[in-house]
């Protein structure tokens, strides 16, 4: 009696609803948040933020036919799709210059250190300082008042930027139009141009 082939191992089926999302990242170009399996299918990358990101999309679900793309409760920086990857990175840089001066603003002084200047320097940490001129020579670099208040509170407070234009009764567009130049005045600030960095 002849034998039968053996059959090929069959690939577990992917859990529900992650082939689309895994679709719709990779048609709208987010696909640092995919890689392949063993099978060489791609898949989220589990445990991640990004993975845990539920994409949405109008319009029967296709970017080509005119869907719009939505993400729910996730950070702007990531939300807003149209960012570059460099613009992405300047905000996370100018976030977390500010959440190192804030953070570091906030330690109590050691015991050793005297406030009454009796060490060079004076009595505030050296750490204290950095932190804080890191972060007012970024927010400096971004110079006008309107793209700085965009930029501070997408990137510092985290609100989306629909909330802020129908606050403003600005478009959405104008809004991340303001928050690009900021992102890429900071870029040029940070070295980021031309794949050079700064620190």
């Amino acid at each position: 009696m002849p034998r039968k082939p053996a059959k090929k191992p069959q690939p577990p089926k992917l859990p529900k609803g992650e082939a689309e999302q895994v679709r719709v990242r990779r048609e709208i170009g987010h696909d640092f948040a995919l890689k392949q399996d063993r099978f060489g299918r791609q898949r989220l990358t589990p445990g991640t933020a990004e993975a845990r990101c539920v994409y949405e999309v109008s319009n029967g679900g296709y970017t080509s036919t005119g869907g719009i793309v939505r993400l729910r409760n996730v950070d702007p920086l990531v939300g807003i799709t149209s960012l570059t990857r460099q613009q992405r990175e300047a905000g996370q840089r100018f976030r977390d210059d500010f959440e190192r001066a804030q953070r570091e603003g906030l330690q109590p002084q050691s015991w050793s250190e005297r406030v009454d200047g009796g060490r060079v320097g004076g009595g505030i940490p050296d750490r204290v300082l950095s932190a804080g001129r890191a972060h007012a020579q970024a927010a400096a670099a971004i110079a006008h008042w309107e793209v700085a208040e965009v930029v501070r509170k997408i990137c510092l407070e985290g609100q989306s930027a629909k909330a802020i234009a129908e606050r403003t009764g600005d478009g959405r567009d104008v809004v991340v139009k303001l928050l690009k130049v900021g992102l890429d005045l900071l870029a040029v600030h940070y070295g980021m141009m031309m794949g050079r960095k700064v620190g």
